[in-house]
């Protein structure tokens, strides 16, 4: 944590801004960011920015706030339809890009309007070992990504988050609904909804990592693999759950949760 502090500090006085989703990378980020900015005693501070999008969950967005918040920085929402861009609608293998640009053009032009230069993002080591065309995006937009800069993994961020007793330390990672989908396939925003609704009804009922990919008709259910057994003690529950959101065939993923299946 020192050394991502460390990294900051030389940039307070150009002020700090960051994207911030409320998960555990960002909030590691702006924690170090806000504690870089009191070291260097700066009254300018750090803007943290929540895109508010058709493509992620709305109760994130107020969790995001409260947290930025508690943490002293400034916090700001920008709301964004993707889907106003008819290439992102389609699905395309790219998406993630096209998505990227769209929002970190957002964020330069938010920041840069508040009196802000210095541009953030938290990806992370473990981001770059997969499929991330999103990545590119941020590279050409001049946004840093300080947590692959110092090296930094998801086990260490979770570790840093633990240490500073943020609350997202144990927050199961939520990625953009997009990836619930195969590519090509045209967003539906009803269905990205009753996904968005199945995964949150899973997690209430104790289940840690989540995704319902959609094959149509068949609806594919990852979960951790040392969560079978309760999943089996309650399949018949969840089976009528998934009906009842209009989804006809339901299935175990016996593969387990993994990020980036769809890839």
């Amino acid at each position: 944590m020192k050394a991502l502090i460390d990294y900051f500090i030389p940039h307070v006085n150009e002020g700090i801004c960051m994207a911030f989703s409320g998960g555990v990378d960002s909030s590691v980020l702006l924690a170090a960011a806000c504690r870089a900015a009191k070291a260097a005693g700066s009254d300018k501070p750090v803007l943290a920015v929540t895109f508010a999008t058709r493509l992620h969950p709305q109760g994130d967005t107020a969790e995001a706030e409260a947290l930025a918040r508690s943490l002293g920085a400034l916090h700001r929402i920008i709301e964004i339809d993707e889907f106003s861009d008819s290439r992102i609608l389609t699905n395309p293998k790219n998406r993630c890009y096209l998505c990227k640009s769209l929002l970190f053009q957002s964020l330069l032009q938010a920041g840069q309007e508040a009196g802000y230069t210095f541009f953030c993002e938290g990806s992370n080591v473990d981001d770059t070992k997969v499929y991330r065309p999103g990545l590119q995006a941020i590279r050409e937009a001049g946004v840093h990504s300080p947590l692959i800069d110092c090296g930094l993994t998801k086990a260490d961020i979770r570790k840093f988050a633990a240490d500073a007793g943020l609350s997202t330390a144990d927050k199961p990672s939520t990625p953009c609904m997009a990836t619930r989908l195969p590519y090509d396939t045209p967003f539906d925003y009803e269905l990205l909804d009753r996904l968005h609704r199945g995964e949150v009804w899973l997690r209430d009922l104790g289940f840690y990592n989540v995704r319902l990919r959609f094959h149509a008709p068949v609806l594919r259910i990852e979960i951790d693999k040392k969560d079978f057994n309760q999943f089996m003690e309650q399949h018949e529950r969840i089976v009528k759950f998934m009906k009842d959101l209009d989804f006809r065939y339901i299935t175990l993923d016996l593969e387990g949760f993994r990020s980036g299946s769809m890839d």
